[in-house]
């Protein structure tokens, strides 16, 4: 069955017309040159860490604790064990990450042990994994672009997937977070759901990619919920014609989630249900409901069935879904951080990035709004003028349902930005495409000339996001701003130099700002109370009281929490916040250089950072 395009006048445009006009393209039409841009993708992030990097390790919290748990599996921990022992309150913290993450990346610095050093092992292992990643998203984005659109929307959109990649900064040299594979996947879904040809292998290729990326991580739910949607929705339209690729995907959905569940749930956690990883709770909801889509499609390939009948069905399917989450994950249902505590939502949480809303990022930091927001709402807008003048109605349907949901995903999350620009890629695509063919009929055209240049500009998030900061920062802050980073890692107190006295002290349990907590795992043998992530609230929340709390009272939030050592960095973030917060409290007093006498400095700390040993009757 053929994915039927259609003119603005309404006729249909052959789905696989000869190769010398083809708009579309096959996966083996894909030009062999179209690899080099992934090469100069790979060449744009080597150079842009030679240019800024200081460390091999990527800058985010969760890069340095992605090493943690892998050097942990390489050390012995079994397998289905994913407690991180050395974080929280007595008896560690059970992590929700997957292992699925944590194994190329153990697989490749195993390989590299055999002929290097541990360190270098691990340069080399979280350098060409991210990397390799990259390549892939703009290899894939190409070849979903040549499918939709043909070769020139390719060449535009792999340019678009290139400044995509290097300005989200998840693909570094040293990001090993499982945003980048997750997207990786969302990219693979993206090219088989715009296959041409709707060849069955696509679709099966699609539900694999779909269940991987909710075993990795529950950010890509509602994407993979939209995926199923349009899939669902060309069957109740098309009937038998999309009955064979209904089936398909709903049953490599369910066998791969299947597989992923078994594969990393233990079985005393087969009963439980998170909402923020593959448990019980995800695993039931995509099981119905990708066996009743299995089954449904099954009896429309035997019977025949009027399209009523199969939306129907559909619909019974979303009602069985539903009643599903309610009676095994109703809190699945709502925001998975709702249960946080208060404290930590206003006192960590709501200082994230990427947990914010569209209004409190309007109210907290407009000028980075337009690079979160700006090219997804555009691409909506594009997709709903083209299914309203009946330009390949059935592509743009599907582009224009996951551009909707990953857009109210964002306006919810910043987060969901990472998936609304990049499903943008393909519509906007597409549109620069067009124009430009229309350009070219006149180009002595100025208005073509414009709008074609100008298509180009708005959608990319990069120019959304550096203009946004020139107009707020003007030319020569916002340059002072670009080098930042580089100029913040050199007073950091989370390098090694800065921890190596700590590193020097016995083993114990560390009390410090929950940034920093992942460092000392990285670079010493402690224990930390805290480091941010939502399933340790114990040990964040002791953390915070205790800051906040008057130096009288804090030795009782340190002998309870067993503490060893106190941490203390003027220059970050929190510490601030909570010295200001309580001018009285434990973190205001070291502020201002006021020593409790039950700590210990211990000597050799460097750039204003100081470490206590704590000296309890």
């Amino acid at each position: 069955m053929a994915l039927n395009f259609l003119r603005a006048d309404g006729s249909s445009v052959p789905a696989m017309p000869s190769p010398a006009n083809s708009r579309s393209g096959r996966a083996d039409q894909y030009p062999p040159a179209a690899i080099g841009y992934s090469l100069f993708m790979i060449l744009c992030l080597i150079a842009g860490h030679l240019w800024v990097g200081t460390d091999y390790v990527g800058a985010d919290n969760d890069d340095v604790m992605r090493l943690i748990e892998v050097r942990d599996l390489l050390n012995g921990q079994a397998w289905y064990d994913m407690t991180q022992y050395r974080l929280g309150r007595a008896g560690g913290t059970l992590m929700h990450w997957s292992r699925f993450i944590d194994l190329p990346i153990a697989f490749l610095i195993g390989f590299f042990r055999i002929f290097a050093s541990p360190e270098r092992a691990e340069a080399l292992a979280l350098a060409i994994w991210p990397l390799v990643l990259a390549a892939i998203l703009v290899w894939l984005v190409g070849l979903a672009a040549l499918r939709a659109g043909g070769r020139v929307a390719m060449h535009v959109a792999s340019g678009m997937a290139i400044l995509y990649v290097y300005g989200m900064g998840r693909f570094g040299v040293g990001s090993i977070d499982h945003h980048n594979a997750q997207l990786t996947l969302a990219a693979l879904i993206l090219a088989m759901m715009v296959d041409p040809e709707r060849r069955v292998r696509s679709y099966a290729i699609a539900g694999i990619a779909a269940g991987m990326s909710l075993a990795i991580g529950a950010e890509t739910v509602p994407f993979v919920a939209g995926v199923c949607l349009a899939v669902a929705a060309q069957w109740g339209w098309y009937g038998r014609a999309a009955g064979r690729q209904a089936a398909a995907f709903s049953m490599a959905l369910v066998l791969t989630v299947t597989a992923a569940f078994f594969a990393t749930t233990p079985p005393h956690l087969y009963g439980m249900v998170t909402c923020d990883n593959l448990s019980l709770g995800f695993y039931s909801i995509a099981s119905v409901g990708g066996f009743l889509l299995f089954v449904a499609s099954g009896l429309g390939n035997v019977a025949r069935l009027h399209r009523a009948v199969r939306f129907g069905m559909l619909a019974a399917t979303g009602l069985a879904v539903l009643g599903t989450a309610k009676a095994i994950a109703p809190q699945c249902l709502g925001n998975p951080l709702a249960s946080l505590d208060p404290m930590l939502t206003e006192l960590w949480l709501g200082k994230v990035i990427e947990a914010r809303s569209f209004l409190q990022q309007i109210r907290v930091q407009p000028s980075l709004a337009g690079g979160f927001y700006a090219v997804g709402a555009l691409a909506v807008l594009v997709c709903m003028i083209r299914i309203v003048r009946r330009d390949r109605m059935e592509l743009h349907l599907v582009l224009g349902i996951l551009s909707m949901i990953t857009l109210a995903v964002t306006l919810i999350q910043v987060r969901g930005s990472m998936y609304s620009n990049l499903v943008a890629i393909l519509p906007m695509a597409l549109l620069v495409s067009d124009l430009r063919s229309w350009q070219q009929e006149k180009p002595a055209n100025a208005v073509r000339g414009l709008a074609y240049v100008g298509s180009v500009l708005v959608s990319l998030p990069l120019i959304w996001s550096v203009g946004g900061l020139f107009l707020s920062k003007g030319g020569m802050n916002l340059a002072a701003g670009l080098a930042g980073p580089a100029v913040a890692a050199e007073s950091s107190c989370t390098s090694q130099e800065a921890l190596k006295p700590l590193a020097d002290q016995p083993p114990g349990v560390v009390m410090a700002p929950s940034d920093l907590g992942v460092h000392i795992l990285r670079f010493t043998p402690h224990r930390v109370l805290s480091a941010p992530y939502h399933r340790n609230q114990g040990g964040m929340l002791t953390e915070l009281n205790a800051g906040l709390s008057v130096p009288a009272e804090t030795p009782a939030f340190l002998r309870g929490a067993d503490v060893g050592y106190v941490v203390f960095c003027p220059t970050e973030i929190q510490t601030r916040d909570l010295a200001a917060m309580k001018p009285d409290g434990f973190y205001a007093a070291l502020m201002r250089g006021e020593v409790p006498a039950y700590l210990e400095p211990v000597s050799g700390h460097a750039r204003g950072m100081r470490i206590f040993r704590v000296r309890l009757n």
